[in-house]
């Protein structure tokens, strides 16, 4: 292609350059992913080695997310002023290092000193992996660039538990942060000699007050969500100081955003109707399907039994189903439309959400493996072409902070997703144990029998045996009661797939 064919807002590269950095740019988004999920295995182990309390071994994986939800939002002002390249190998490089110094780390505060410049450096890798991918594809390639993206952004944690209990099982804890190793030095290398520099304005300004007010909120934010549940929410003096943190880092930004000359972020961002209504629709479907995808790893391995490789072998057909639908929709979004495609997806989704409504721990791998591979083309049906529309009509120069708002609001959704139903689930399973408990009496004929003989409290080990399967039962139906709420909530999200405005078809 010509310079003078190429579009102004697309990279002029070589197919083979192309292709290059698109492997580079995935295996950056993938191992970005994978980390987000892959030391959760681990925990435990490290909690062993390092001697530390649960809840201190919790500021593992919360030092992690509260600093990169913070250091999303300024990924536009750091590709302005440094440029693109240069960002993305430093970010790539930064998680790399990080990784080794969380893997030789000697203790707790060294650990998670470490994860903080780890989510620090890996922030910036899913909105520049994203914003990279459509400055090089041109517009009618998009929606297949913007489908290997999702597939990337998906599989990543889909991956990590598997990946983080083999490793941990057959090496050590520390192993999980060194794997890092050889995948960011491939992509940090390619990216560096392939992808063209963009142009930056070194002497660009920033709005540390509105970012200050920005970064409060979100950390703060993401701490209550974290702690909440541990905490008991508001009966703790801890989540009241820092809700009210949080609401006052919020009012100083929103003062800036509507009144500083430049604030932190561009006002035009919001003029755009479809990046407005995508960003409010990735926001409901980061609070809805990824945190059933977050549900089922904890059922298959609580309820039913499974041991982590397994649980890791069953849920993998999701990402497969992934890749079926990344690959359909880059050729089919020009010719159905996206709010077709959007549509589509929110009622398989839909579909699939009311199915596990119903199920039990006797339901069959194979039907565990359906589903999955199921609900997986309806997320990617839904989010390929979300990403496509909100950002097809913004101006290029505005992509790259559009990109890292949307990350942030996608993020943001799914944390609060995950908070609540897990908080849903606790307590929905004490209450269920309450009512279970009040009918187990000497009277009920249900427990006669052969039942009487292994959950007889007067019996060595039968009360234990009781107590313990009137718990199941109530995680049982507290997962339902979850799976319901997504349901309802996705049912609720779809009319909004109206509001989308499709772009001029593309050839």
């Amino acid at each position: 292609m010509s310079q003078s064919s190429a579009p102004p807002d697309t990279v002029e590269m070589s197919p083979l350059l192309r292709a290059v950095v698109t492997f580079c740019t995935m295996l950056a988004t993938i191992m970005q992913g994978v980390d987000s999920t892959i030391a959760n295995v681990a925990l435990p182990y490290m909690q062993g080695s390092m001697s530390a309390s649960q809840e201190q071994i919790n500021w593992v994986l919360t030092s992690y997310i509260v600093a990169a939800a913070i250091m999303t939002a300024p990924t536009g002002y750091l590709t302005a002023r440094f440029g693109r390249t240069r960002l993305f190998v430093t970010a790539v490089t930064g998680f790399t290092l990080a990784s080794v110094l969380c893997g030789m780390a000697q203790s707790l505060g060294q650990v998670v000193a470490f994860r903080i410049m780890q989510g620090m450096c890996g922030a910036a890798l899913i909105p520049l992996s994203q914003v990279v991918l459509m400055d090089i594809y041109p517009p009618e390639q998009r929606g297949k660039a913007m489908g290997v993206w999702t597939m990337g952004v998906m599989m990543g944690p889909i991956i990590g538990p598997t990946l983080g209990g083999f490793l941990t099982s057959h090496y050590s804890w520390r192993s999980v942060f060194y794997v890092n190793v050889p995948i960011g030095s491939i992509a940090a290398s390619g990216l560096l000699f392939c992808l063209p520099e963009s142009a930056h304005r070194r002497n660009m300004k920033l709005d540390w007050i509105g970012f200050a007010g920005l970064s409060l909120a979100i950390g703060m934010f993401q701490t209550i969500l974290d702690r909440g549940e541990t905490l008991d929410w508001f009966g703790s003096r801890e989540i009241i100081i820092e809700t009210l943190s949080a609401g006052i880092g919020f009012y100083i930004f929103m003062v800036q955003f509507l009144f500083a000359p430049k604030p932190f972020l561009s006002p035009k961002l919001f003029t755009d109707v479809n990046f407005v209504v995508g960003l409010v629709l990735i926001f409901l479907v980061g609070s809805t399907l990824y945190a059933t995808l977050a549900l089922l790893a904890p059922y298959v391995q609580n309820l039913m039994n499974f041991p982590v490789s397994t649980a890791g072998l069953v849920l993998a057909p999701r990402g497969l189903g992934s890749m079926l639908a990344a690959f359909l929709c880059g050729r089919l979004l020009n010719r159905v439309g996206a709010r077709n495609l959007m549509l589509a997806g929110f009622l398989i989704a839909a579909y699939v959400q009311y199915k596990m409504i119903y199920w039990s721990p006797d339901i069959s791998a194979a039907a565990i493996v359906g589903t999955g591979f199921i609900q997986g083309i309806g997320v990617t049906l839904i989010t390929v072409p979300i990403t496509t529309t909100a950002f097809a009509t913004l101006p290029g120069d505005l992509r790259t902070e559009a990109t890292g708002v949307f990350s942030l609001l996608r993020t943001m959704g799914s944390a609060i997703g995950i908070s609540v139903t897990s908080a849903m689930l606790e307590e929905n399973t004490q209450i269920n144990h309450a009512d279970i408990a009040s009918a187990v009496t000497p009277f009920n004929r249900a427990l006669g029998g052969a039942a009487l003989q292994f959950w007889n409290p007067l019996r060595p080990n039968g009360g234990a045996a009781l107590d313990m399967q009137i718990n199941r039962q109530g995680s049982i139906i507290a997962y339902s009661d979850d799976f319901k709420l997504m349901f309802m909530f996705t049912a609720i999200t779809l009319p909004l797939v109206l509001l989308i405005r499709s772009p001029a078809k593309t050839k």
